[in-house]
This record gives C-alpha cells, structure tokens and sequence, in this order.
C-alpha cells in the first residue's frame, strides 16, 4: 500500500555534489532547502570529499532543490553535480543527515 501523501507525480533524484563541499556548512544548508520545499530523503558527506542527496518530491520541487545544489552556500564552491532520476518509494517521512559513506 503506498503513503496517501504520495502521488504519482513523486520522483526520486539522487545527486553528488562536487568542489569544496565539506566543512563549509553545505549539508545544513541542503536540510534547510529541503525542508522549505518540503521534501523527504537525506543527505552525507562522502568519503571522496563529495556530498551525496537522496531527495523525494515532485519534479518541478526537485528541479528547485537541484538549483539550490548547483549553487551551494556562500562559503562552498560547487564545481560538479552528477543527477540520477528514479522512481519515488515513499520510504521518508522528513529530511535527514546520513553518516559519511
């Protein structure tokens, strides 16, 4: 049975982020976008210094969030973004951080 709250219109994206990305506040920045576009998933630091996100939400909020994501806080310098799209599982319920991967 799938999460009443869920439409189809819900889409999975799954980026990395790119630059100087850690230590400089980039994943309290994508909780904040998040929640304000009010999507589920989370978000980690990865060992190779990049930062993964795991969003789930309608496309066109996703779209924004991924915009957020290419330009990144003030004090961090996004040099790549590598996009995935899926499909949503309705497995989240709010917008988390992950332990490093």
């Amino acid at each position: 049975m799938s999460d009443p709250g869920q439409t189809r219109s819900h889409i999975r994206m799954r980026a990395v982020i790119e630059g100087r990305v850690q230590g400089v506040g980039f994943r309290a920045f994508v909780i904040q976008k998040a929640q304000d576009l009010e999507v589920h998933g989370w978000v980690r630091n990865r060992w190779d210094g990049s930062v993964e996100v795991l969003a789930e939400g309608e496309r066109a909020t996703l779209e924004r969030l991924l915009g957020d994501l290419r330009q990144g806080p003030r004090s961090a310098f996004v040099t790549d973004v590598n996009v995935e799209w899926e499909p949503a599982t309705g497995e989240f319920y709010a917008f988390s951080v992950r332990s490093t991967a």
